[in-house]
C-alpha cells in the first residue's frame, strides 16, 4: 500500500518535471529564435555604420521543434501513466454496483 503511494507520488513529480522543463526549453527556444533572427543585423555595430549588411541564410530550426513537441507529448504520456498508478492505490475506490450484486440485491442466473 505504501508502495502504491510512492509509486503515485513519484510519478506526479516526474510528470510536473516534463512540464516544467518542456516549457523552460520552449521558451528558451523562442529566445533564440528571436536573438538570431533577420532583426540581428540592425543591432550590429558594424551594420550600423555600413549599408551593406544583409541577412544571408536561415538555420532551420526544425529538430528544436520536435524536442519541444516531444517532451510537451512525454509529458501527457507521464500523465496518463499517472492515472493508472493512481488506479492502483487505495483513493482509487471500487465501485459499489458489483458489491451490492454479490450481497444479495439480485441472485445470480441459474445454470441452463
Amino acid at each position: 500500500m505504501i508502495k502504491s503511494y510512492c509509486d503515485f507520488i513519484i510519478t506526479l513529480v516526474a510528470t510536473f518535471l516534463w512540464l516544467v522543463s518542456s516549457s523552460a526549453w520552449a521558451k528558451a527556444l523562442t529566445d533564440i529564435k528571436i536573438a538570431t533572427g533577420h532583426n540581428i543585423i540592425k543591432e550590429l555595430d558594424p551594420c550600423l555604420l555600413k549599408a551593406s549588411c544583409h541577412f544571408g541564410s536561415v538555420t532551420s530550426m526544425g529538430s528544436l521543434n520536435v524536442s519541444v513537441i516531444f517532451g510537451f507529448l512525454n509529458m501527457i504520456l507521464w500523465g496518463g501513466n499517472a492515472w493508472f498508478v493512481y488506479k492502483e492505490t487505495s483513493l482509487h475506490s471500487p465501485s459499489n454496483t458489483s458489491a451490492s450484486h454479490s450481497q444479495g440485491g439480485i441472485p445470480p442466473p441459474s445454470g441452463i
